[in-house]
């Protein structure tokens, strides 16, 4: 590998696909920033945001869980190049965004980002592993120029310049 190889950034092929039409979904531009910035290895990735329905079928098919959850992701290839699917459910992002007192944007920041992370191995089943992968998120969540969604900045936590 030379030396180029070894600053690039990870490539990233995405596909986005709408099961869903409302007013205040992400753009394109907007999921490929997001997974970008979480992306550690070059990776293919499918967003598809969908509606109540096909949330909770999904989450009950895959998670046997009967309800609507805001993001699913569903890896097909666990090693680099990474492969999977990101589910995102807009009207609990945007129910959640609403009583969470956050933009409807921030909100479907941070769940890009949680997904992108599972998808390259985090998790959050262990408490341990659990603090990792928040922290991460929270790095890039505020180099986003969001708010830190574990609120680490209210509690006296101090995002780095």
């Amino acid at each position: 590998m030379t030396a180029a190889n070894q600053t690039r950034s990870p490539r990233l092929a995405l596909s986005v696909q709408h099961g869903i039409a409302a007013s205040n979904l992400p753009s394109r531009f907007q999921l490929r920033k997001w997974a970008r910035a979480a992306l550690e290895h070059d990776a293919k990735i499918a967003v598809r945001i969908v509606g109540q329905s096909e949330g909770r079928m999904l989450n009950r098919s895959y998670r046997h869980k009967d309800y609507a959850t805001n993001v699913l992701t569903f890896i097909f290839r666990e090693t680099p190049p990474f492969e999977g699917d990101l589910a995102l459910c807009a009207p609990v992002i945007t129910r959640e965004a609403r009583e969470q007192g956050k933009s409807v944007a921030a909100h479907y920041a941070h769940l890009v980002v949680h997904g992108v992370l599972h998808l390259q191995g985090y998790g959050h089943e262990k408490k341990s592993d659990a603090r990792v992968m928040e922290k991460r998120e929270s790095q890039i969540i505020t180099q986003l120029g969001y708010a830190d969604p574990y609120g680490r900045e209210a509690r006296g936590v101090r995002r780095q310049a």
